[in-house]
């Protein structure tokens, strides 16, 4: 019986892949009509940049990451699965910076409490969180080490990679996320999902080895806005390519999943990514090596515990049923959780 449910919820995780697919390439899939959301990295770029991750790490963490790396990769993406079926978890994926007048220090606090004291919890969430979700995750997983809790380490390890990969985006740190703005509605899944999958393999991603942070929360900032300054390119070149070559030959299509999806040509992507001159390889490079750099940090801050008397550790058959059943229930609240504002 276990394993009859077990496959069945491989099955609805078949089916939520396909789901976020669509929302991330901005095309419906032809079951059903969905509200527009905020799109997401693609499944594949944030198992990467994870599992790439564990490579920068030195000696003392790296058997026990090794161990794990799989899991790593592997649930790199929970935080999106949750996006829409656990509240409050939507805003911890991006920052409108374009929301304030002024991104100083002095008027957009870089420490939660300062900044919810300014504007207020509600209008943090609305623009996003994700500088100071990096944060507070960072302090949890220090927690975690601290506590040799081999389960909790490895959850919220993949999360912190989700988060800081996501403060490497461009269209993750504007209103205009994905494009509806400014007629380029998709460009978020273009930029994040679609050139990955096509170039990545070619990508450069010896980022040397892991580092100290003095200051993490000023790494958390630095991302989002080195991050923000690439987003003029982003939208510019896919506009300037899109007058040259027309809609007909922008897109084309393909079968994923069985199922026949709208996509960027081939082509168009190739010239988009050309113009782009290796900048998602920069970003994809960026978050590699800041996902070490926390890692790395957080095991500093804890004392440097003895990692290699955690590597013997298994998950419990009651632990492994649990994430199991975790994961059911995001899918259960996905398909029934009405649209985040």
């Amino acid at each position: 019986m276990f394993y009859q449910m077990y496959y069945r919820i491989i099955w609805l995780c078949i089916l939520s892949n396909i789901f976020l697919a669509s929302l991330v390439s901005g095309t419906p899939i032809v079951l059903k009509k969905t509200p527009q959301k905020r799109p997401v990295w693609g499944f594949y770029a944030h198992q990467q940049i994870n599992r790439l991750a564990v490579f920068t790490l030195p000696t003392d963490m790296m058997p026990f990451f090794k161990k794990y790396i799989t899991y790593l990769s592997d649930n790199a993406v929970n935080p999106d699965k949750r996006r829409y079926a656990v509240v409050g978890e939507a805003p911890r994926h991006f920052i409108d910076l374009d929301a304030y007048s002024d991104t100083t220090t002095a008027t957009l606090p870089r420490f939660y409490k300062e900044a919810t004291d300014r504007y207020g919890a509600d209008t943090l969430a609305l623009h996003g969180i994700v500088p100071w979700q990096i944060q507070l995750t960072k302090y949890q997983l220090t927690e975690a080490f601290k506590e040799r809790n081999v389960r909790r380490i490895l959850r919220v390890a993949a999360d912190l990679g989700h988060y800081i990969a996501d403060a490497n985006v461009p269209l993750h740190t504007t209103h205009n996320y994905n494009g509806q703005l400014t007629n380029q509605q998709g460009i978020h899944g273009f930029w994040e999902s679609r050139l990955p999958e096509l170039f990545s393999i070619d990508y450069d991603f010896l980022t040397g080895q892991a580092e100290y942070l003095y200051s993490p929360q000023k790494a958390a900032w630095r991302a989002v806005f080195k991050a923000n300054a690439a987003l003029d390119s982003v939208l510019r070149f896919e506009r300037q390519l899109t007058d040259e070559v027309g809609e007909t030959q922008k897109f084309g299509f393909e079968e994923r999943n069985g199922v026949t999806t709208k996509v960027y040509s081939a082509g168009f992507s190739r010239r988009y990514h050309e113009h782009l001159k290796g900048q998602v390889e920069r970003q994809m490079r960026a978050s590699v090596k800041m996902v070490g750099d926390f890692w790395y940090t957080c095991w500093v801050d804890a004392g440097q515990p003895d990692l290699k008397a955690l590597v013997k550790y298994q998950l419990t058959d009651d632990e492994q049923k649990e994430e199991v059943e975790e994961k059911k229930n995001w899918l259960k609240r996905l398909f029934s959780a009405r649209e985040e504002n």
